[in-house]
């Protein structure tokens, strides 16, 4: 039995076009594994958020190629350094006034982030354009902006404002591009310094 040629075509139009379904099939899970692995909770926030993961991953998809077309530098040594003694500085006031030393470090965190090249827009822009370079601390930023405002609303203490400096010194650290440990010596050195 030979195959007329129509039935050859039509056959490969059937193989083709489960090669191609099977194709796009294993590239959706390959990317769908690697947002979430990248990602981790900023994936899972996404998709509660967006209701399915599939425009979950659009946005996060979408979040990469807008923080891509940012001119993110690293910091010089010397603004690296001077971030550094400034944040030293907004910690140490901590002590006396806490409410202003939050205050501080938010725009300071603010400023390294216009230095690196990120945009100053709307919170959860900024918020959404952190999590695509620190997914790990992009949550902690969020926490740390949700004591401010409940700050702000009279509904934070002393030890919420102590846990939002926490947070803005994770992603202050991230921003600076330091190794743990290393703001933290060199404040030891400042203050032995002085």
């Amino acid at each position: 039995m030979v195959m007329d040629q129509k039935t050859l075509i039509v056959l490969a139009i059937v193989v083709a076009a489960i090669l191609i379904a099977a194709i796009i099939v294993i590239y959706r899970k390959y990317r769908s594994e690697r947002l979430k692995k990248y990602f981790g909770t900023e994936y899972d926030r996404a998709v509660q958020l967006r209701g399915n993961p599939s425009k979950a991953e659009v946005e996060l998809i979408n979040r990469e190629k807008r923080v891509h077309s940012f001119p993110i530098k690293a910091l010089a040594p010397a603004a690296r350094d001077r971030f550094a003694e400034e944040w030293s500085a907004v910690q140490r006031k901590f002590v006396d006034d806490p409410a202003l030393a939050v205050a501080e470090a938010d725009s300071l965190v603010n400023r390294v982030m216009v230095a690196r090249g990120y945009p100053m827009g709307d919170f959860e822009q900024r918020a959404a354009d952190v999590s695509v370079t620190y997914p790990a601390v992009v949550q902690n930023y969020r926490s740390a902006r949700t004591i401010v405002l409940r700050h702000n609303r009279g509904d934070a203490g002393t030890e919420d404002l102590r846990q939002a400096m926490v947070h803005f010194r994770s992603l202050f650290d991230e921003l600076l591009e330091l190794p743990k440990g290393t703001v933290e010596e060199r404040t030891i050195r400042h203050e032995r310094a002085s």
